[in-house]
């Protein structure tokens, strides 16, 4: 499936009053993006429907760089969704048994059976990115992930999985930010790390490595779809958006799901 998702300036936010939709800071209102999330929320419990009651598999990858909001993201695509049906994966680091395996087979594993929906919070992507930063893996093997990888996501696509690439993208400032509240916020502390901090010092290199993935791995099949989530409720709603408009399922409301915003969303295919 080649995914052919329109840019539109047809969407909610710019039809109504600016004031009503968006703060003074630019970032839209709570209750605006309330209000559409569970319009779209609605759209993906159809879209799982057909995707049960016609055996299809789904795979969606989410990347991105530390506070990203990856995490958010995929919880924002689920809470209506049958648990029977549909699965987040976040693997831990791999084992001692892994990392004598083939580097994508323990990801393989955790791939949709017929009628399921699969969300990768991270994926073997890391050895584009965060392995490569911090020396988990050599200079060898990351070289070597990028002579299979577009081989492996191709046989995904001539397998007929529906795969998507999402990778969500921020400034060195939001994440400093996103850090501080992390940091000041006993609700969300267990969410910092040693190497979040480390992480945020190698900003550059991650930045270096982002563009190495899109221009390597991004292609007709398994394009990259960047999403500026600066103000994460825009990028929530744009991921939903670009889904449910590449997918043709059954009852699907073709007006309202019509395209994603040029402003939020850029589409990387070099590989």
């Amino acid at each position: 499936m080649r995914q052919a998702v329109p840019f539109t300036n047809n969407l909610p936010e710019y039809s109504q009053k600016h004031s009503k939709v968006f703060k003074s800071n630019d970032k839209i209102e709570t209750k605006f993006y309330e209000k559409e999330l569970l319009k779209l929320q609605y759209e993906i419990v159809k879209l799982q429907k057909w995707v049960i009651d016609s055996k299809q598999r789904v795979l969606i990858i989410f990347e991105g760089m530390d506070t990203a909001g990856k995490s958010s993201t995929i919880k924002a695509l689920t809470p209506y969704l049958n648990p029977r049906s549909s699965r987040s994966v976040a693997l831990p680091k791999p084992n001692d048994k892994e990392l004598g395996q083939w580097y994508f087979q323990r990801h393989l594993k955790q791939l949709p059976n017929e009628g399921e929906m699969v969300f990768f919070d991270r994926s073997w992507y890391n050895r584009a990115g965060i392995e490569q930063v911090f020396s988990f893996c050599t200079q060898e093997q990351h070289e070597h992930f990028y002579t299979q990888v577009n081989d492996v996501e191709k046989m995904l696509v001539d397998d007929k999985v529906l795969f998507f690439k999402f990778y969500l993208d921020i400034d060195e400032e939001t994440q400093a930010n996103r850090i501080k509240d992390r940091e000041q916020n006993p609700l969300k502390s267990w969410k910092l790390s040693k190497l979040d901090y480390m992480s945020h010092e190698r900003y550059d290199d991650y930045v270096l490595l982002r563009d190495k993935m899109f221009g390597l791995s991004g292609t007709d099949h398994a394009p990259w779809i960047s999403l500026y989530a600066v103000d994460k409720k825009r990028a929530r709603l744009n991921v939903i958006r670009y889904l449910l408009s590449a997918i043709e399922y059954e009852g699907k409301d073709s007006e309202f799901i019509c395209g994603v915003d040029e402003e939020i969303v850029s589409v990387y295919v070099e590989g």
